[in-house]
């Protein structure tokens, strides 16, 4: 057999392999004028002028552009504010996903603040790239000033299906408000699950934070049940600052969300998070 045509046969048996890796990959942030995993023909810029049709870069590698796309807020219709009128990044966080037994690809552009809200505004963007790429949805999905993937960015729930996990947060001199939305795809549609706020302090005497971590259980349904925890603790730091500090403890507060094939959604167990968000309201 030719060389040429051995080389060309090995090629197209390993383009699904290099995007099989593409995949595994937790979020990125490539250069914008970097082609697609596995592709020539589209870059990342082509993917984000779906969302800011006149998008270009400076002289200084800086993206710039006018007003995205018409979307929706991810909370619903009487939520979030309206984008800037202009937009600039230097980058975009990538993440590939898996959706519907599909392979997906997600980029998440934070256009900076909001002309009307306290809050930023966030593109979350769903895009098909197996072929010509389409974009699918796209919503804001900013609850506070600065929004990305929180780490990893996203939980497999099936062989087939992955959740997002965002966060959007802002902090001052000794606080910080973190607020971090679930979301799934279904149907080549953004889909919020639910979400949930924590909020750190940072005083004389102590400190007293929360941190949150995301487990799938499988339990013989459709999609994985996930099980949230927030853990809350308070500690030390050995300052003698005149009030009585709290006393050192550490305590998980967990909440778990079963799959229900008949309304085909995520329903929670408790309560729980929401009290605890109701507790930290009273701190602020």
């Amino acid at each position: 057999m030719p060389t040429n045509l051995l080389r060309f046969i090995l090629a197209v048996m390993l383009l699904p392999l290099l995007w099989t890796a593409a995949l595994a990959q937790d979020a990125s942030l490539p250069d914008l004028g970097s082609p697609l995993p596995g592709r020539k023909d589209f870059t990342y810029l082509d993917l984000a002028r779906m969302v800011i049709p006149d998008l270009a870069a400076d002289k200084n590698g800086f993206y710039r552009g006018g007003l995205p796309i018409k979307m929706r807020h991810i909370e619903g219709l009487d939520s979030g504010g309206s984008p800037p009128e202009t937009s600039g990044f230097s980058n975009a966080a990538v993440l590939a996903i898996r959706a519907g037994g599909k392979d997906r690809l997600t980029m998440l552009f934070d256009l900076g603040d909001s002309s009307d809200s306290a809050e930023g505004y966030a593109v979350l963007a769903l895009y098909d790239i197996t072929g010509k790429p389409k974009l699918l949805d796209a919503a804001n999905v900013a609850l506070d000033r600065s929004t990305y993937f929180r780490e990893p960015g996203k939980l497999a729930v099936s062989a087939s299906d992955d959740i997002l996990t965002i966060e959007s947060s802002h902090s001052n001199s000794n606080q910080n408000y973190i607020i971090v939305p679930l979301i799934m795809v279904a149907r080549d549609r953004l889909k919020l699950i639910d979400i949930i706020y924590m909020f750190n302090e940072h005083v004389c005497a102590y400190s007293r934070t929360q941190d949150i971590a995301f487990k799938a259980i499988a339990e013989g349904q459709r999609h994985a049940a996930i099980k949230v925890t927030v853990t809350d603790a308070t500690v030390l730091n050995g300052e003698r600052c005149g009030d009585e500090p709290p006393k050192p403890e550490s305590h998980a507060i967990s909440v778990t969300y079963h799959w229900d094939k008949k309304t085909s959604r995520y329903a929670k167990d408790s309560d729980a998070l929401d009290k605890l968000a109701g507790e930290n309201a009273k701190r602020f």
